[in-house]
């Protein structure tokens, strides 16, 4: 299996995962009333994702790949439960508040992350690290100030559900070496797959949407994969915490693509946002830039 271990490397392959999750809710925007097909959507791309990456390991380890699953273990299945949870929670999110913040309540992460490393992984935070943090929480407070319109206690609530359940994934990631990450993450979509059968079952609804809405269901589904393959291949060599802290180009792009024109939503965001999101930006950049002092840090400890 790929693995990185030079955390220079792992950084950029990380922001990069943070990139490309960026262009989910763009995805979501165009699809035609996403409220209504919710579990639908989970299906479709918890279903999505769990075939990718069971191709990926196919084409990865061959026709043995399967034993993959039987090494996820308890931390493997809270993991993918957690990233699960995540990812559905995350459309009833979007859909009942505004993209700022449901990624407002995503950029929360390394708050839950850096508590639940501290008490199960027992992880040390550099002092850096926690001005980083700080950095961002200075972001987060500006752009919640600026986008309280469309609030909603649901959106928020979902919002912060969602963090969490990719703050546990992100923990579990790293509390035993031998959890096969991408296993893990394939255990998520197949969570998102049963649950999302159950409510269509009990709701007496259909499993497919139309055509238009199932493709944009599968684009997003296959973006996810992407960057969860990538956030996983680079969480061996970063911090749980800083993993999530880095991934906050999620945020910064998410906001800017249903702004930008170009892509007909023009969901405008506050001046708030744009000098949050800035706050945002200047923490992934200070954290990249004392990098060989968090490494002191964590070595002394």
């Amino acid at each position: 299996m790929f693995e990185l271990k030079s955390e220079k490397i792992a950084i950029p392959v990380v922001l990069f995962a943070g990139l490309l999750w960026s262009f989910g809710p763009l995805v979501v925007r165009y699809m035609d009333q996403p409220g209504l097909v919710p579990w639908q959507y989970i299906f479709a791309r918890g279903l999505t994702i769990f075939m990718v990456l069971n191709l990926y390991l196919y084409f990865e380890e061959g026709k043995n790949f399967y034993k993959n699953y039987l090494k996820v273990g308890f931390s493997g299945l809270i993991g993918g439960c957690g990233l699960g949870l995540a990812m559905i929670t995350f459309i009833y999110s979007i859909t009942h508040t505004t993209t700022a913040i449901t990624l407002l309540c995503l950029a929360a992460m390394p708050f839950f992350t850096a508590l639940l490393g501290f008490l199960f992984l027992k992880e040390k935070i550099s002092f850096n690290v926690w001005i980083a943090i700080g950095i961002a929480t200075i972001g987060i407070i500006v752009i919640a100030l600026g986008n309280t319109e469309k609030n909603s206690l649901i959106g928020l609530v979902f919002g912060i559900t969602s963090s969490i359940g990719f703050s546990v994934f992100s923990v579990t990631l790293r509390w035993r070496k031998e959890t096969p990450k991408f296993a893990t993450v394939a255990v998520a979509g197949l969570f998102c797959v049963i649950v999302a059968l159950i409510f269509i079952a009990v709701n007496e609804s259909v499993i497919l949407a139309s055509s238009y809405n199932g493709a944009l269901f599968s684009l997003h589904g296959t973006i996810v994969c992407m960057g969860l393959i990538l956030y996983s291949v680079g969480s061996k060599a970063i911090p749980a915490a800083e993993l999530t802290l880095l991934s906050l180009t999620e945020v910064i792009g998410g906001i800017f693509w249903v702004w930008l024109p170009i892509f007909g939503i023009n969901e405008v965001p506050s001046s708030n946002t744009i000098i949050g999101g800035f706050f945002l930006f200047m923490s992934i950049i200070y954290y990249s830039l004392t990098i060989k002092t968090n490494r002191r840090f964590i070595a002394l400890n």
